[in-house]
């Protein structure tokens, strides 16, 4: 657990207090920050994985014992990075994230070309990786039930459902032939939009079967609008399916949620904020 790993850590190398004590300008102690990012590292390196019992829980690898016990000192970030499938790993976190791809490798050996603005842009990025992942990791152990209020709240924070009563009141656990709810699509109540709100783990993928089951739902009510929300992914008939029915069906996986919840602010909060500034031209032209 990165809470608790974080004492362990401290008295394991014996730190003093100076660094203990230390925090980023968001107010975070630092070392609770470097090991975050350690154990994101380590976990893109299969080294350590997410315990199968205990929630928010990391356990190591049989890969990592094996490591360990080949390895001499620490390990270090060019270590990992010369592992096989480390730096795609990484890759194929910014690619589900919709971010430019650019490999760690790429990215050291670009640093004396790249320009402060470059810098800042793939630090925010790295940034937004992480805290999606994290926010992932909390949806896969939340009760199904906190799951669908999750829902109910970024669809509100997107514009939908009027005031934040009324979404709260249209937005139920029905029940009712494959739906679990539904909400207004505009303040006015013209259109409704039904909602199939899904708290699967990663590896259950979303076949055809389950977005048709949803789809002839929403025929039963002779509606013509979807959300399919989910933690996890669909399956590529599930998505060729959902593209050829008559009915508006969109289709959400876990990385686009944890996108949208970064974007419209639910569940996440405001640490720090930069503001980069400019020589203005127009004050010295004038």
């Amino acid at each position: 657990m990165r809470r608790t790993a974080v004492p362990l850590i401290a008295e394991q190398f014996k730190f003093s207090d100076e660094i203990r004590n230390e925090t980023l300008k968001s107010g975070q102690p630092k070392i609770q920050n470097r090991a975050g990012w350690a154990m994101s590292a380590l976990v893109k390196a299969k080294f350590i994985e997410k315990h199968p019992a205990e929630k928010f829980t990391y356990q190591i690898t049989e890969a990592g014992r094996d490591y360990l016990q080949q390895h001499q000192g620490p390990i270090t970030d060019q270590d990992l990075k010369n592992l096989d499938g480390y730096i795609e790993a990484w890759e194929e976190a910014s690619r589900r994230n919709q971010l430019v791809k650019t490999t760690t490798a790429d990215t050291s050996s670009a640093l004396g070309e790249s320009t402060p603005d470059d810098l800042i842009d793939s630090a925010f990025k790295d940034l937004n990786n992480t805290l999606a992942d994290g926010l992932l990791e909390l949806m896969f152990d939340m009760n199904p039930y906190r799951f669908e209020k999750l829902v109910v709240d970024l669809l509100f924070a997107m514009g939908y459902g009027g005031s934040r009563e009324e979404a709260a009141q249209v937005t139920q656990k029905s029940n009712d032939g494959g739906i679990d709810g539904m909400i207004n699509e505009d303040r006015l109540g013209l259109d409704v939009i039904y909602v199939q709100a899904k708290r699967y783990q990663a590896e259950s993928t979303i076949g055809r079967k389950e977005v048709q089951s949803f789809v002839g739902a929403l025929a039963g009510k002779q509606a013509s609008k979807g959300v399919f929300i989910t933690t996890s992914d669909f399956k590529k008939t599930a998505i060729e399916y959902a593209q050829n029915v008559p009915q508006k069906v969109i289709l959400i996986n876990g990385t686009r949620l944890s996108d949208l919840m970064i974007e419209h602010n639910v569940g996440v909060s405001t640490v720090e904020t930069l503001e980069i500034k400019r020589v203005d031209s127009d004050y010295f032209d004038g």
